[in-house]
């Protein structure tokens, strides 16, 4: 079972910072130059000048910046454990306007198993040693990971829901309109509802999966029990009808002459095309068998992609299991970019000729632009489908699924040293 407990968390003195809303930031992956550059000049105390430093030492930089909030007392240690309520009222790329809610706690880092904690993809090599990096000098989870529970009895999600009948404690908005409010609970009768809802169950990381396995590393570095055994987690439950997944598309680039006439053959031999009548029609709904929108720079031509039989993907996936062989993500990489493209796990980890796009229109401009030679256009993962590949003991390919909204960076923070 899953260890979940409530924290006395690090947090901003929001009368030091004038509210949540100048000091938040979006999780660090998804922050540019550009927009670190806006976000530090929000506010002397944003959380983008802890959580992705720069210069010459910029984990040391981010360790001295802490020490001087905490030391000037703008950022605070709470006296008493807490949970945090965690309300997000957000508009998806659908465009349909959704409420999801959470909780803030520290959960103690285990290997991954079977009722504990489970991952839901393969995670890229790169930012692992950015994080332990920046959690040893700090000593404390600056961002927290996104995680699923299952409530079936309701329990944990009706104690989360009656903490928002107040005033939140901090409220504030991300740049896609997002609204984030906070609640702090410390009711002892509360505390130990939502508690007790998560003792039997199994959590799965949706979100933040460099960040729990840097967590695991640090913690075995330090040896011995404490504070540092432990994570910060936002957990949603997974009957909230706010959660929902949103796909990430996959980009072509650098093919070789030889590559196109490969792939286009591969195409053909696992895959019935069908030419569609606009660009619009290359979203596909999820379901079997295997479908994918696709067009390439030089014929511009929407095609829908259908797999031809689902014996052809348990063939190439045959070392996996049956969940893992239904899904549209290892389909693509096992036909296409594997065996097409001969790209290796190493080439798909450093994304050597592959590019990811969320955002359906500007992975379209890219390829009709021709600054990318080819898309494939994937359907929303159902969170049932990624539950049946984690309970498979699998892991997704890379950026199979979109959890959104993202859940910012800035909120609390989770002490490792004391």
């Amino acid at each position: 079972m899953a260890d979940v407990e409530a924290l006395r968390a690090l947090h901003y003195d929001l009368d030091r910072t004038g509210g949540l809303q100048s000091v938040i930031a979006p999780p660090y992956d998804v922050i540019g130059p550009e927009q670190r550059t806006e976000l530090e000049s929000r506010s002397p105390y944003n959380v983008v000048r802890i959580d992705l430093p720069v210069g010459d030492r910029p984990y040391d930089a981010a360790a001295e910046q802490l020490r001087d909030w905490r030391a000037q007392g703008v950022i605070v240690r709470d006296e008493q454990p807490a949970l945090w309520v965690l309300e997000q009222d957000f508009t998806g790329p659908d465009g349909t306007l959704r409420q999801r809610r959470g909780f803030l706690a520290r959960v103690r880092v285990e290997e991954y198993g079977p009722g504990r904690i489970r991952p839901h993809e393969r995670t890229h090599p790169g930012p692992k040693q950015d994080r332990l990096n920046l959690t040893r000098a700090t000593r404390a989870n600056l961002s927290p990971i996104f995680s699923l529970f299952d409530d079936p009895n309701q329990a944990a999600t009706e104690a989360v829901q009656r903490a928002t009948q107040t005033d939140p404690w901090g409220q504030a908005t991300d740049e896609d309109g997002t609204v984030n409010r906070l609640w702090r609970i410390t009711d002892p009768g509360q505390l130990a509802q939502i508690t007790s809802a998560t003792q039997s169950a199994e959590l799965l990381i949706a979100d933040g999966h460099h960040r729990y396995e840097t967590a695991r590393v640090y913690a075995e570095e330090v040896g011995g029990e404490g504070p540092h055994r432990y994570v910060l987690m936002c957990l949603v439950a997974l009957e909230d009808p706010g959660l929902t997944v949103f796909p990430t598309h996959r980009l072509l680039r650098d093919l070789r002459p030889d590559q196109h006439e490969t792939l286009a053959d591969a195409l053909r031999e696992n895959f019935e095309v069908a030419r569609l009548g606009s660009t619009q029609e290359l979203a596909p709904a999820y379901g079997q068998p295997v479908r994918m929108g696709y067009i390439d720079a030089h014929f511009r031509q929407p095609i829908m992609l259908t797999l031809k039989d689902q014996a052809i993907a348990d063939r190439a996936l045959a070392d996996h299991a049956e969940p893992y062989r239904r899904l549209d993500t290892a389909v693509l990489e096992a036909l296409i970019l594997k065996g097409a493209l001969n790209m290796t796990d190493d080439d798909i980890d450093h994304m050597a000729g592959l590019d990811y796009a969320r955002d359906f229109e500007h992975a379209l401009s890219l390829v009709e632009s021709g600054a990318r030679d080819a898309a494939f256009f994937l359907a929303p993962t159902p969170i049932e489908e990624v539950r049946a590949v984690a309970a498979a003991g699998e892991s997704m390919p890379p950026k199979s699924t979109y959890f959104f909204p993202k859940v910012p960076t800035g909120l609390l923070f989770n002490p490792l040293d004391d």
